[in-house]
């Protein structure tokens, strides 16, 4: 079977110090290393904070995002030229950024964003210039060129490459000016996901990644694309979401193609988890799903 090869980014370069960063040591400690095949393959330490918003860029860290990108993209290409199978455990979601990179380097690569938000925000339209809120707009090309054009090779994305799925924030955006999402990139919003059940819908996401020019897909999850009930360790939380049941059946439909070639997690701040009990039941939902994985 194809080994993990598990990459701790605890950047919050995107968010904030609040506890995101802490994700990682509460995800192996509640034992994600006991999956078979799974070792600890690298850890990408961030630049030091700085709370003052870029005038240029109008966005907290950018010139850090930016390094931590490329440094993020080196370990997980190490792990990619190993023939292993990346999961790379954040952090912020702005850490998407250097796994994608990782995968332009190599050509075109698609992306399955499992999120409570669409984080599509433009500089402007962020309150707080988080690069989490941004990063799928910044990945597909739109933002800042220091950040929007890593290496030189932006877009990371082409939008018929994404799918956008479970989100539930599409008032709330709307409402503080965030850029709509454009019309080749395909969404599917909670109350889709719903309609058609969570493993049907993840099926036709599979096939809109796989069915086009893209080598394969990269899969982000965001903690707050489940139900704020069983998940509230997030800094932005907001009524609904996936249930574990549903997010599994997800993750298991998107892991078990071949063409899936990593994973990221991100947001959970297991200090809003003092018990540790909502790190084991995601340890065990990441366990239980990538065992979908197919041996190569």
């Amino acid at each position: 079977m194809q080994e993990l090869a598990i990459i701790e980014a605890p950047s919050v370069l995107g968010l904030r110090p609040s506890g995101v960063e802490d994700l990682p040591a509460a995800l192996l400690g509640a034992g994600l290393l006991d999956h078979p095949g799974a070792l600890r393959a690298d850890r990408v330490g961030a630049p030091a904070y700085d709370p003052r918003r870029d005038p240029e860029t109008g966005v907290l860290n950018a010139a850090g995002i930016a390094r931590y990108s490329v440094g993020l993209a080196d370990a997980v290409g190490r792990a990619l030229d190993a023939g292993r199978f990346p999961v790379v455990l954040g952090g912020d979601c702005s850490i998407l950024l250097g796994n994608l990179l990782a995968l332009r380097r190599r050509g075109r690569y698609g992306l399955l964003f499992l999120d409570g938000h669409t984080d599509f925000y433009q500089p402007s339209a962020e309150p707080a210039g988080e690069a989490a809120s941004m990063e799928l707009a910044l990945a597909t090309g739109r933002g800042p060129r220091l950040l929007t054009d890593l290496e030189g090779l932006g877009p990371l994305l082409r939008d018929e490459d994404v799918v956008v799925f479970g989100f539930r924030d599409a008032a709330e955006s709307a409402e503080v000016g965030m850029q709509p999402l454009p019309v080749g990139l395909y969404a599917i919003d909670l109350e889709g996901v719903r309609t058609v059940g969570a493993a049907a819908a993840a099926r036709r996401a599979v096939d809109r990644l796989t069915r086009g020019g893209a080598a394969g897909y990269w899969i982000h999850l965001d903690a707050d694309v489940l139900d704020d009930a069983v998940m509230p360790a997030v800094d932005y939380r907001q009524p609904g979401g996936l249930t574990w049941s549903e997010l599994e059946a997800v993750l298991r439909a998107a892991l078990a193609d071949e063409r899936a070639v990593g994973l990221d997690v991100t947001i959970f701040n297991p200090r809003l988890d003092p018990d540790g009990g909502i790190a084991a039941r995601l340890t065990e939902c990441l366990r239980r799903s990538l065992s979908a994985r197919p041996d190569r």
